[in-house]
């Protein structure tokens, strides 16, 4: 194992997003079924207000 340089790793970015959307979409489904549309809508709405916001600060917008 000492003697072998170290390759190139596959990227798994796209399989990433991908579950992280199934999953999301399995969890709004869930509160959906559970708590009603109104829960759904307002976990949507407040994860799109904190996606937004580390964006903007990743970005350097306030």
């Amino acid at each position: 194992m000492r003697g072998k340089p170290v390759g190139r790793v596959e990227d798994y970015t796209g399989t990433c997003l991908v579950l992280f959307f199934v999953n999301l979409l399995l969890l709004l489904a869930i509160l959906w079924a559970v708590f009603g549309l109104p829960a759904a809508l307002l976990t949507a709405v407040a994860l799109n207000f904190l996606i937004n916001r580390a964006e903007h600060r990743r970005h350097g917008v306030r």
